[in-house]
C-alpha cells in the first residue's frame, strides 16, 4: 500500500493538522527561512523491510533502550540540538546507539495515537528528535537506530511509522519512509 499515491492533499493536510494543530502558527517555524523546505515522511509498516539497511558493527557498537541519568542524556542531547532538551524526560521512551557502552545516538519514540488514514483507524507511531554526536556521524549508527525503532513500531501494532520536521528526507528514505507532505514557514508546498 503506497499512502502518498492513495491520498490526496486535502487529506494528506487533514492528517498533518490532526497530528500538530495550529502548527504553522508556531513562533519558531515562522521564522524559518521561507528558502528551507522541510519534508513529513511516512510508512506503512506492513511493507517495512528491515533489511533495507542492513550494516555490521563491531560488538561494541550496540543498541538498545535508554535507562540511564536522564540529565546524562540531555547533555548529548544539547550537544547536537539544544532546544531538543525539552522534550526529553524521565517519562520519554528513548532508544540508543552505544559504543561501548556509551550514547553517541539517541531519538525519541512518540505515539501519535490513532487516526484516519486512507478510510480506516490507524494507529502512527514515530522515531523523533533523531540525533548522532558528531564525531560519530556517518558510520550507520544512527540510520540503523532508525530501522530498529521502525521494527520495534512494527511489533508493537502501529501501522504507520512517521517522520516529523525533517531537512534530511533523502536518509530516511534509505529506510523505507517516503515523503508525505513538503512545507516551509508559510504553508504546504
Amino acid at each position: 500500500m503506497n499512502i502518498i499515491e492513495d491520498m490526496n492533499n486535502k487529506e494528506k493536510e487533514r492528517l498533518f493538522f490532526e497530528l500538530h494543530p495550529g502548527f504553522f502558527d508556531r513562533e519558531y517555524v515562522r521564522r524559518i527561512p521561507e528558502n528551507e523546505t522541510a519534508t513529513e515522511l511516512m510508512m506503512y509498516l506492513e511493507d517495512f523491510d528491515p533489511e533495507c539497511y542492513n550494516k555490521a558493527f563491531p560488538e561494541n557498537v550496540t543498541f538498545d533502550f535508554y535507562n540511564g541519568d536522564i540529565n546524562e542524556l540531555k547533555e548529548k542531547v544539547r550537544s547536537v540540538v539544544e532546544h531538543w532538551t525539552q522534550f526529553f524526560n524521565e517519562k520519554t521512551l528513548v532508544y540508543c546507539g552505544y559504543l561501548d557502552g556509551k550514547v553517541v545516538s539517541f531519538c525519541i519514540i512518540e505515539d501519535y495515537g490513532e487516526h484516519e488514514v486512507n478510510g480506516s483507524k490507524a494507529r502512527i507511531g514515530a522515531p523523533g528528535c533523531v540525533g548522532t554526536l558528531e564525531e560519530y556521524r556517518n558510520r550507520g549508527i544512527g540510520l540503523t537506530m532508525i530501522r530498529n525503532v521502525t521494527q520495534i513500531l512494527k511489533e508493537e501494532g502501529y501501522e504507520y511509522g512517521y517522520i516529523h520536521y525533517t531537512f534530511e528526507p533523502q536518509w530516511y528514505s534509505k529506510a523505507g519512509y517516503k515523503t508525505f507532505v513538503r512545507w516551509n514557514c508559510k504553508g504546504f508546498i
